[in-house]
């Protein structure tokens, strides 16, 4: 079955391409969390209208991710938390954490963004990649510490 992505997608394609898939990967995964739409003739020429009109409105958000870049780099996440013996951690951080404590710094990230392979279980400095626009990569400085 052929797809048009709404969203990037992993492993499939960015937002736009239209791609063949499996029905039911379709109908029961991609439509329902409208990360697709069917690849009818009137879905391909409103998205090639999307793309036109949308021209603009990319750069503008890849300068924009680009400015955000700039300030996450200089800036330095210290999250405080309980740890045991081997400076383990008594749960971990995660990607939601990160976002919470940069949203109090006043920066509003998805957590989808920040890309956390594993959850943090220890305690010491990390760079968590962020990727702020499909072009745009940067990483922020977190420090866990023992509280």
């Amino acid at each position: 079955m052929k797809i048009i992505l709404l969203e990037d997608v992993a492993k499939l394609g960015k937002a736009g391409d239209c791609v063949n898939v499996s029905g039911g990967y379709a109908r029961n995964y991609m439509i329902p969390r409208k990360l697709g739409v069917e690849a009818t003739s009137s879905n391909l020429r409103q998205m090639e209208r999307k793309k036109a009109l949308g021209a603009g409105h990319d750069t503008r958000g890849k300068i924009e991710a680009q400015q955000l870049a700039e300030r996450l780099e200089a800036l330095s996440l210290v999250l405080d938390r309980q740890a045991g013996k081997g400076d383990k951690l008594f749960g971990s951080v995660t990607s939601k954490d990160l976002s919470e404590a940069l949203a109090v710094e006043g920066l509003e990230i998805e957590r989808k963004k920040i890309l956390l392979d594993e959850p943090i279980k220890n305690l010491g400095v990390f760079e968590i990649p962020v990727r702020l626009h499909p072009e745009v990569l940067t990483k922020i400085k977190v420090e866990v510490r023992k509280t």
